[in-house]
């Protein structure tokens, strides 16, 4: 799989707005769908124009690229040229444009932002204008189409070679736009095309699906069934719900959590060894997060936030992650605890966990019990298939402390094994140098559980289901 941050490529990403307005003389099916049908081809034949125009976003470079025509850079230079053009927040500040290239590796670099618009005048002659008023009764059908373009650019390709790409993308897009909005109407009624990007398995890559909006993932399946067989990818995990859509590196997320802090760290080597790891995105909850004062009780539920973040984010639930009273709540109801918990400070463990995933996400899950936390060394071989087959964040507890397990290093010849941990106790900012340099989130070894103590993993199992 490519990674967006590759020395060797970068994404360049077109975005704008089109507007679909058709007047129909009649609202029967056939007369409206062809009439759908030619506003879609006169957009075609306009981003084919000669006004069709690139801006690339934060910089003076502007491209017309139905006519070869370049502002501020050559045709053949590289695509990654673009970069040294691309104003940064420093460079606001200081009023001076950067003359150097920006560092490819660079999470804010990995990415080429372009709008697509398009020019309103046109050289010739000045008239005067001319009015004319004509009474006619028709239908107004509009929506405003936001097209979403994405492309692989790899260290070969000049400007011109991408412009190229990005043009045919865009006849593509408003090709499946149009056979989407013409499945999806109701009535008079459109149903705006929605894209989304995905980052499939090699050799896929990224790609992208037009999708109608408004319309639930659960209403969806036999299309996502039609692209499973497409790309040739297995019919049991989602890779086309709207919560798989791929988030570009330049982008933050909304929520301020982190994102899956383990992916900078460095994996500990064992004599014939494997790492074996959660598969997937999950964010980072921790004490004191969104205004909760948890610290000293709240470490399970944070794990369990962690956990219930992951299936949200691979597409197999559409709620959001719950609050400590919502999890409170969850194990009132299914006959756990009594209405008095809901909005104490009373801990929990692996097996309420257990049963809030059961009972909020519909999510069965696997209970490992461990009399005493030496016995934890000889569990490689349960949690590396629990890795590989399922991928989950597995929440262990054990006294009055929980953690997640997000892998495990593992010798099977020789037994010896680490574990990535993520310490749900932390309590200070999303910082992600403090938290994997501190230990927050770690390799750690067999001596970091209490020897002594028992211990109670939640290995939550995930849905066969797409």
């Amino acid at each position: 799989m490519v990674l967006a941050d590759s020395e060797s490529a970068v994404i360049l990403r077109l975005r704008g707005p089109l507007d679909l307005k058709c007047l129909l003389d009649s609202i029967d099916v056939v007369p409206m769908q062809k009439t759908i049908s030619r506003t879609f081809e006169a957009l075609r034949l306009q981003v084919k124009s000669e006004s069709c125009v690139l801006a690339v976003c934060n910089s003076p470079v502007l491209i017309w690229p139905n006519k070869s025509v370049f502002e501020e850079i050559t045709p053949d230079s590289p695509c990654e040229d673009i970069l040294q053009f691309i104003q940064t927040d420093d460079q606001e500040t200081s009023g001076k444009r950067s003359t150097k290239k920006k560092n490819k590796k660079g999470v804010s670099a990995s990415v080429i932002n372009l709008s697509l618009m398009m020019e309103a005048t046109k050289p010739g002659p000045v008239s005067a204008p001319i009015l004319t008023r004509t009474v006619h009764k028709s239908h107004l059908l509009c929506a405003t189409l936001p097209m979403d373009c994405a492309i692989w650019s790899s260290c070969s390709d000049t400007i011109k070679d991408g412009c190229e790409q990005l043009m045919k993308a865009l006849t593509r897009q408003l090709f499946e736009m149009e056979k989407v909005t013409l499945q999806c109407m109701k009535g008079t009624t459109l149903l705006v095309p929605e894209p989304l990007h995905f980052l499939l398995p090699e050799p896929n890559g990224l790609v992208t699906v037009v999708l109608p909006s408004g319309v639930p993932d659960k209403e969806l399946e036999a299309q996502r069934r039609e692209l499973h067989g497409q790309f040739e990818l297995p019919d049991n995990r989602p890779f086309f719900r709207r919560a798989n859509a791929y988030h570009f590196p330049n982008e933050p997320y909304k929520d301020g959590h982190l994102r899956n802090p383990h992916t900078v760290l460095t994996h500990p080597t064992l004599d014939n060894g494997k790492v074996y790891l959660v598969q997937g995105i999950y964010s980072y909850h921790h004490y004191m997060q969104d205004r909760m004062d948890d610290n000293g009780w709240g470490c399970a539920y944070r794990s369990l936030q962690t956990i219930c973040s992951w299936f949200q984010q691979q597409g197999y639930v559409e709620r959001g992650v719950p609050s400590h009273k919502e999890i409170q709540q969850a194990l009132v109801e299914v006959g756990d605890k009594q209405a008095s918990f809901v909005g104490s400070r009373q801990w929990i463990g692996s097996i309420e966990v257990q049963a809030v995933l059961n009972h909020l996400l519909g999510v069965t899950s696997k209970i490992m019990f461990v009399s005493q936390g030496s016995e934890l060394a000889s569990k490689g071989r349960e949690l590396a298939n629990h890795f590989m087959t399922e991928g989950t964040p597995v929440m262990i507890g054990g006294g009055v402390l929980a953690h997640t397990i997000l892998g495990i290093a593992w010798s099977e010849t020789t037994g010896e094994i680490r574990y990535l941990i993520l310490d749900p106790h932390y309590t200070g900012a999303e910082d992600l140098p403090v938290i994997t340099e501190k230990g927050w989130c770690g390799w750690k070894g067999p001596d970091f559980w209490d020897q002594t103590a028992y211990y109670n993993l939640c290995l939550p199992q995930r849905p066969r289901v797409i």
